[in-house]
This record gives C-alpha cells, sequence and structure tokens, in this order.
C-alpha cells in the first residue's frame, strides 16, 4: 500500500450547500476534514492537502450537456426553479452558490484522476461522490456528476480500463448511466433495494449496454443488511469482479449512509464494516492497479456522529496508516462537534463493531435474502467475464 496521499481540501467545498434544513449539510464536510487534521492524517509521511480549481465548462462536457450547465448557472443567479432539469425542486434546492461549488467540487475529483494516472498513488476527494447527477439534469442532491467526471478525464487521458466500485445506500446511477455501453469502465453498486429506496433503480438485471454486457454490477441489498451480510456481499461480487477485469484505475465512493443511524435509508452497517470494505479496496488497488485509487465521499447524513469518522478512516486508509478502531476522538474535536451541531460526538473511532463475516463461496443458503440479492447479480454479470457464478 502507496504512502503517498493528496487530499483534495478548500474551505470553499462548504458552499455546497442547500440551506438549513436540508439533509445535505454542508457541517459534515468541515468536521470531516478537522478530525482528519486533529488526528494528524494530514501530517503524515507522503500526505498533501490540495485545492484544485473548478472544473470548467470543457471539462463539465465530459459528462454533462453544455444547455443544463447554463441552466444551473441561470438557477443559481435567479433563484428561479427548473423542475425539467431537477434544479429548484424538494431534494435540489436552488442556492446561489450551485454552479461554483458543484465546479468546485468537480474540479477536484478530476484533478485526484489526473494525479493518480500520471503519478500513481491516491487521492481522496470527501466532498466528492456525487453519483446521481445525469447528463442533463440533478438528481438526489448531486448537481454535477465529479465521480463520472474523474472516471470520463482518466478514458480522455489513455486509461483503457477503468473500475467504479460504490458503496453508497443508494444506486450509483448517474455514473452507471454514463458509461452504460462503454465495456472500457466497469461500475459496480452495492445498494439498498430499489423496492424501497430512491432512486428505484439498480436491478440485477441492469448489467450494461448492449456493447457492455456485464459491465454494470449490480447488488441489490435487502433492507436491515448488517455488518455481516454488507460485507459477505463485498466480498462475494467485487473482488472476483475486479481480478476478472484487470483495472488500470480504481475509482471508489464510500457514502457513508449505509450506516445503521442515517436517517434516510435502512441499512444497519457500522463505521467498523465501512472501514473494512475501504481496506479492501485499499488492498484490490495495490494487487491490481499499480496502486492507482481515487477515492470519493458521497451520501451520509448522521453528519456528526457518522460521516466524519467514516471518511477520516477512508482517508487514513489512502495515507496507508490505518486508524485503530479504538482510537479516541480527540477532545478539542469533540467541543467543535456539539459547538457547530449542538450534540454529543462519538468518543471513539469505533461503533464496536467486528467487521466479520462469512465467505459466499463457503456456501450459501438459497432461502436467504441477501445470499438470493448475490447470487442474481452474479448470475447476471459473472459469466460476461468468464467467471462461475
Amino acid at each position: 500500500m502507496t504512502d503517498a496521499l493528496r487530499i483534495h481540501w478548500d474551505d470553499a467545498l462548504t458552499r455546497y450547500d442547500f440551506g438549513q434544513g436540508h439533509p445535505m449539510d454542508p457541517v459534515r464536510l468541515r468536521l470531516t476534514r478537522d478530525l482528519v487534521h486533529a488526528l494528524g492524517i494530514d501530517a503524515l509521511p507522503g500526505v498533501r492537502v490540495v485545492a484544485s480549481p473548478p472544473a470548467g465548462d470543457s471539462t463539465l462536457r465530459l459528462v454533462h450537456e453544455a444547455d443544463y450547465i447554463a441552466a444551473v448557472r441561470r438557477v443559481a443567479e435567479t433563484g428561479e426553479p427548473d423542475p425539467g432539469r431537477g434544479l429548484g425542486t424538494d431534494d435540489n434546492w436552488a442556492f446561489a452558490a450551485m454552479h461554483e461549488a458543484s465546479a468546485l467540487i468537480a474540479g477536484q475529483s478530476v484533478a485526484a484522476a489526473e494525479e493518480v494516472w500520471r503519478e500513481g498513488g491516491h487521492s481522496v476527494n470527501f466532498a466528492g461522490g456525487l453519483h446521481h447527477a445525469h447528463a442533463g439534469s440533478a438528481s438526489g442532491f448531486c448537481v454535477y456528476n465529479d465521480a463520472a467526471l474523474a472516471v470520463a478525464r482518466l478514458l480522455e487521458l489513455g486509461a483503457e480500463r477503468v473500475a467504479y466500485v460504490d458503496v453508497d445506500v443508494h444506486h450509483g446511477d448517474g455514473v452507471e448511466r454514463a458509461f452504460w455501453n462503454d465495456p472500457r469502465v466497469l461500475t459496480i453498486s452495492l445498494h439498498e433495494h430499489p423496492r424501497t429506496l430512491f432512486p428505484q433503480t439498480g436491478w440485477p438485471e441492469e448489467n450494461g449496454g448492449p456493447d457492455a454486457q456485464g459491465f454494470a454490477a449490480n447488488v441489490a441489498l435487502p433492507p436491515g443488511t448488517g455488518d455481516a451480510g454488507w460485507l459477505r456481499a463485498f466480498h462475494a461480487v467485487v473482488p472476483p469482479l475486479l481480478r476478472a477485469f484487470d483495472p488500470q484505475v480504481i475509482v471508489s465512493q464510500h457514502g457513508a449512509d449505509t450506516h445503521v443511524e442515517d436517517p434516510l435509508a435502512h441499512l444497519a452497517v457500522t463505521v467498523d464494516a465501512q472501514r473494512a470494505v475501504a481496506l479492501a479496496v485499499a488492498e484490490l488497488a495495490a494487487e491490481l492497479t499499480g496502486d492507482r485509487w481515487v477515492a470519493l465521499g458521497g451520501g451520509g447524513y448522521a453528519v456528526a456522529d457518522v460521516v466524519p469518522r467514516t471518511w477520516a478512516h477512508l482517508t487514513a486508509i489512502a495515507a496507508g496508516h490505518p486508524v485503530d478502531p479504538q482510537t479516541p476522538t480527540p477532545e478539542d474535536w469533540r467541543a467543535e462537534v456539539t459547538r457547530l451541531t449542538r450534540a454529543l460526538a462519538p468518543r471513539r473511532m469505533t461503533d464496536g463493531g467486528t467487521a466479520e463475516y462469512q465467505d459466499f463461496d463457503a456456501g450459501y443458503d438459497p432461502a436467504d435474502r441477501l445470499d438470493q440479492a448475490v447470487r442474481a447479480t452474479r448470475k447476471a454479470v459473472f459469466p460476461h467475464h468468464g467467471i462461475l457464478p
């Protein structure tokens, strides 16, 4: 595992702010950045904190339509909604910095992709991972799809095989759609079942366009899935597919909204399992890509108790120096949490989980709903890569 890491951060990223009362409170970004600093992760050998410029229109057009970019600017300037493009809606409230802040987030992820391709190593943008935005519309709190833009830049730079792994509780629909018929990109999404959660897509049968069958993999998890099931599903699908695909770069999205305390979804995962998946992705990047890894944030609406710890763990893992789960959270940081959110901060970097699971290939239960979900994905995708389901 590399010890070369760029952390992409600019205080202006917190301007991605839909307003008071919206679930995507930018305090989650500030508290993450401050926890990373309080734990000394940003001072580790080989770690640099960098701020890149916003993505320009030519870069945004790698994924987004020019008319849509113009519409984002217009809504930001006037405050007038454009519901046909998902702007100024119940999910995506209009705000004055909508274009600038969204382009700044995108700029960090695109720069992260460029650095990883040209220099190797790891880059983290925990403000990124806005995976629902589509070519011509905002969706699910996402205005510009920085994750898809990072992948598109890698292809523009000459990458021939890019893997995108999304473990947010919601289906990574915008990224999947952007590369639906492109066999240079393998998208894998583990998410709560579309019957019970937005965006109601990501069925196992949705496995890619006519020229890219098997290059979209969707694991639709039953509500209530906890650590053991979530990790079992991840390891049953992600490592075998990545090894068969042999990516040159991994881009991963680590939405923290799989957590049991998240108010917008119905899984029951702990910070400890989220940490274990980040470790697994890091190990796969080291094994398969020459250690080229772009790690992004995503959803997560338990803004004080969960998101900062999950993404601080992610950042430390990307730095090659994982934080011991039993580590106390720094006292000054806990005081800041209370001051900013009026909530009590978690006292340790763990929820007390074990991150244990049973390997799927050791045997599965055909009557178990989680195993049914895993089996459906493997049947839909694995044969296209020459793997037995």
